[in-house]
């Protein structure tokens, strides 16, 4: 039966009308609805959702939870009750990756086939680690009327511009605000509510103030209470940014509002943005103007401008980096290349467990680099785990059909595809099968040009394509043998000997061994650490004093620090980077292990007995290669750590390297380093001492031109924010291009001057105010908590002599808008591969807590005024202004090549991988002693920060030249008044 067409007038439509194809079911079977017929059947299905659903949240083993689960009135998330959570019980819509239907999640894998109707079941994936939220519904019609309405309200999210999503964050912000200040629920807020949700806020405003601004807005007949519009009136009277107003007074010649002229007038001057004419100025007015009589007569009021400074086209990252905009046709040695580490593994090295769904989550987050560790499965099917360790195990099929599904979702670069082939030649002929069958023709690679074995393919030859890398039959075996023997010294991420839990022995008894593990691992967790600078011949690690108790300096270090785990994917939440001491390597001719005082006895049966198969394991040197799985590698041969001084007759191939090892190669060779990577690709993995999952940094090899740099994924921290911020700079496709002076010619990047003769860039940040600074995450008090004292510090990282971190004073008792006007410079030799990283702490006596960060490459900087949103907070920003001149000379850095690996996180830095999560929380004694120590001290004079030496011989393209070309001299004179009225501005307890 033909599909009748639209009517004339609805020809065109957007992406939720693209729902031409959206799933309804009529009867229990599927039918395909027209966009223009879907409106009613919609509607139908967002009320039942909103009605609710009684279903059973499956957890795993465990028994099951029934929750009844609603979508919200305002359709932007989906809720549960009863829960402990209460109002943190909900998933946001926005965060919802994919809704899947049937049992197709791990967590439905581990209950028999015959639990459940497939139909009745569907799960959710949310959040930026792909949690899954796994229900069975009452009847199958239910699972399809949900399923239906998420994928929906997905389609209509996806359909929006970034303006029209910020405003619809705010605006639910907002409501949800309200709904939660409003205590006895009659849709409305006493003053005593509003006071409470000031307090909540982080504002700390005069009560008399607050007092009259609540009579301003309280206009209807219910005087005394505030309906949803007043409180949303009263809000923006509270919110009216000084700073901003004193900005549009300098370039509306002392005027309540800009017209086109003015407005294009700081668009060129301020926002260095050209080509700008009175008509786009006029189309702004139109867009931002919420005040009908300022529209009418094209002018932009404070409402108006604080709207488009707030918006997308106020944001400090450049929006042109939010799409591909750089050269994809170069060689792939040419790029940087983001690279995942154990894609399969969801927590720690030794016991977590292991999910095909991980390769969709972190190829869906623009990772082009997966890991597969493949061994022999039973009845003849390979299987994927870290070996060795007690980590669970999933099917190699399951894996590559995942891959295959989610490779180019997100974008069409090319995905290598890394194998870690532990299994005997029949079951790598399984293998092959399996990759030749699911991927298809995005392994054929006929299509590629490139013959020259000194050139890679560019990533634009390869897009849709997957490269195998694995090792590779050598040339003299003949085409005709079925196998042969290569190396297997060459294996990348090789787990070292002394790192096995199981040997094969050991593996016959795997309870007892799960159960010293363990008690080892439970140690370990109190009891060890790792230091600083490992040092690559030697791997042992120290443990500490006595077993439960942690020296002097470690726990001193730890309340500095004040950094906890945050969210960890299902992982143990440990903190810092734990190495096993009782796995520790201490290269004895025997190959016994040294026993760690707080482990019984049994542990050292257990290293006695599988020391024995480890030095027969060690004289293994070659292992049979099946040729069907080598006849599918071709640019992407994996070899050992190959000589840096050697070179390479083929680029073909990918060396690997231990962090260890490419730290002591950049070290000790760093032009030579830096020279090998041009030629082919390199990849660095973590060591096999980080057993917790924790991250290198990937800076310093970034900076010796290393591509590849594999990271844990689920392990959010400090490294991956720097991660993310280095291929956000290309529309996070997974690809950046390097700088041209690190691919053709040679410099050291380790010198105090790498480029000599070349420009460096000055950067001249005024950190100007923060808006909306929530208390930290896991405050005691939690909102009840007392108002935050907040400073922002920026950190530069790139180049060892880039490296500079500097901060602004603290602000007392104002998290809502404190004022600092500060300004900090930053001297930058390589801005090509610098980041910037801007921190928001709270300062305390004994330490100082983490609010939130935002981080982001130096090019990908806008400059002018802008505002930097914290990654992951929907309101929280500090206003910066941004200058950056090209300046010439020698030029003197506080920090030179103490930069990155001459020195220790300082105490309280984010250098530790749990760094960027939520901050560990301080025990009772010490929130009581910042009750009463931290109380700010009015009278004190704010610091002033003296304006660093700026360089001489410098060649401007900042603001500083606006007098000079006859532009209104800049508000920063005005503006630094804002910071003499903030009251008990004092500098931070450590200035680094």
């Amino acid at each position: 039966m033909a599909i009748p067409g639209p009517p004339a007038s609805n020809r065109t439509k957007g992406t939720v009308a693209c729902l031409a194809e959206a799933f309804f079911w009529v009867g229990g079977s599927v039918a395909v609805s027209p966009w223009w017929q879907l409106g009613p059947l919609v509607e139908r299905c967002m009320s039942a959702m909103q009605a609710g659903t009684q279903m059973v949240k499956l957890r795993g083993g465990a028994k099951g939870l029934v929750r009844l689960y609603f979508l919200d009135e305002h359709r932007s998330c989906i809720r549960w009750r009863p829960s402990r959570k209460s109002e943190k019980a909900k998933i946001s819509i926005d965060s919802i990756q994919e809704v899947s239907e049937g049992r197709q999640s791990e967590i439905f894998q581990r209950y028999p086939d015959s639990s459940f109707d497939p139909n009745c079941c569907f799960s959710i994936y949310h959040g930026s680690h792909r949690q899954s939220l796994d229900l069975v519904s009452p009847s199958c019609d239910e699972a399809r009327t949900w399923v239906t309405g998420l994928r929906y309200l997905m389609a209509g999210i996806s359909d929006e511009d970034s303006l029209a999503r910020r405003q619809r964050t705010r605006d639910q912000w907002l409501k949800q605000t309200f709904d939660e200040a409003d205590k006895d629920g009659d849709g409305s807020l006493s003053i005593g509510e509003v006071l409470q949700l000031l307090h909540k806020l982080n504002a700390n405003l005069p009560r008399q103030r607050v007092k009259q601004m609540f009579k301003e807005a309280d206009t209807d007949d219910h005087q005394g209470t505030l309906g949803f519009e007043e409180f949303c009136a009263f809000y923006k009277m509270m919110s009216t940014r000084r700073d901003l107003y004193l900005l549009m007074l300098t370039y509306s010649d002392h005027k309540d509002h800009l017209d086109a002229a003015s407005l294009q007038r700081f668009l060129e001057v301020e926002q260095k943005m050209t080509s700008v004419t009175l008509e786009s100025c006029q189309a702004v007015i139109e867009q931002f103007e919420p005040c009908p009589e300022n529209k009418s007569k094209g002018v932009l009021g404070i409402d108006g401008f604080t709207n488009y400074t707030r918006s997308p086209a106020g944001d400090i990252f450049n929006p042109e980096h939010h799409r591909v905009h750089q050269d994809m046709t170069r060689p792939l040695s040419h790029y940087f290349i983001t690279s995942s580490h154990n894609t399969y593994l969801v927590g720690d090295q030794l016991m977590s467990q292991s999910r095909a769904d991980m390769y969709a989550w972190v190829l869906q987050a623009g990772c082009r680099c997966v890991e597969v560790d493949c061994w022999d499965g039973p009845d003849g099917e390979p299987i994927v785990h870290h070996g060795y360790t007690l980590t669970s195990k999933i099917l190699f099929k399951d894996v590559i059909e995942t891959i295959n599904k989610y490779a180019f979702v997100k974008n069409e670069y090319p995905v290598v595809l890394s194998i870690e082939n532990h299994c005997s030649v029949a079951q790598q002929k399984k293998m092959a099968q399996y990759l030749t069958d699911i991927l298809g023709d995005k392994l054929d690679l006929s299509s590629v040009s490139s013959e020259d074995a000194t050139t890679l393919p560019s990533p634009q030859t390869l897009r849709g394509k997957i490269l195998v890398k694995g090792k590779k039959l050598p040339a003299h075996i003949s085409e005709d043998a079925e196998e042969g023997e290569v190396s297997d010294e060459d294996s990348a991420d090789e787990m070292d000997e002394d790192c096995k839990i199981l040997s094969a022995e050991a593996s016959s008894n795997r309870k007892r061994v799960e159960n010293i593990a363990k008690r080892k691992l439970d140690s370990l967790i109190k009891e060890s650490k790792i230091r600083d600078q490992e040092d690559p011949n030697d791997f042992s690690v120290s443990t500490l004093t006595q077993p439960g108790r942690p020296g002097p300096k470690a726990e001193r270090r730890r309340a500095e620090e004040g950094l906890g785990s945050g969210e960890d994917a299902g992982a143990s939440r440990w903190n810092g980077r734990l190495l096993v001491s009782g796995f520790s390597r201490r290269k004895k001719k025997s190959g016994k292990l040294k026993k760690v005082a707080s482990v019984d006895e049994a542990d050292g049966e257990l290293d006695s007995q599988s020391s024995q198969s480890r030095g027969a394991t060690r004289q293994k040197k070659t292992m049979q290669l099946s040729r069907a799985l080598s006849d599918l590698v071709k640019y992407t041969k994996s070899v050992g750590a190959h000589d840096v001084d050697t070179e390479v007759a083929s680029s073909w191939q990918v060396s690997s390297f231990s962090e260890t090892k490419a730290q002591q190669i950049l070290q000790q060779k760093p032009e030579r380093y830096l020279r090998f990577n041009q030629r082919q690709l390199s990849r660095v993995y973590p060591s096999p001492f980080r057993v917790d999952s924790s991250n290198c940094d990937p800076q310093p090899f970034w900076n010796a031109g290393c591509q590849m740099v594999a990271l844990n994924y689920q392990s959010e921290g400090r490294m991956l924010q720097l991660n993310r911020a280095k291929f956000s700079a290309n529309g996070s496709c997974g690809y950046v291009l390097k700088p041209q002076c690190m691919c053709q010619g040679v410099f050291n990047p380790n010198s105090e001057d790498p480029l000599p003769g070349q420009l460096k860039k000055q950067l001249v940040l005024r950190i100007i105010s923060g808006q909306q600074l929530p208390k930290p995450r896991d405050s005691m008090l939690g909102d009840r908590g007392e108002i935050i004292d907040p400073y922002v510090e920026v950190e530069v990282i790139g180049l060892p002599v880039d490296c500079s971190k500097e901060q602004t004073r603290v602000v007392d008792d104002n998290g809502f808008n404190p004022v600092w006007e500060e300004t900090l410079v930053f001297v930058v030799h390589m801005p090509e591969i610098a980041l910037v990283r801007f921190l928001v702490w709270d300062h305390d006596p004994i330490g100082r807590d983490f609010i939130g960060q935002r981080t982001l490459a130096f090019s990908s900087m806008m400059p002018g005024y802008r505002h930097v949103y914290l990654e992951g907070m929907e309101e929280a920003s500090i206003f910066v202004h941004v200058a950056i001149s090209d300046i010439s000379g020698k030029v003197k850095q506080a920090l030179g090549l103490k930069g990155l690996f001459l020195r220790g996180p300082k105490p309280g830095s984010l250098d530790s991988p749990a760094a960027g999560r939520s901050p560990a929380r301080p025990s009772v004694s010490q929130r009581l002693l910042r009750r009463t120590a931290s109380a700010p001290t009015k009278s004190q004079k704010p610091g002033h920060k003296a304006f660093p030496e700026l360089v001489l011989g410098s060649q401007d393209t900042g603001s500083e030249r606006e007098a000079l070309d006859g532009a209104p001299p800049s508000p920063g004179l005005a503006l630094e008044a804002l910071a003499r009225e903030e009251p008990g501005g004092r500098s931070p307890r450590v200035r680094n």
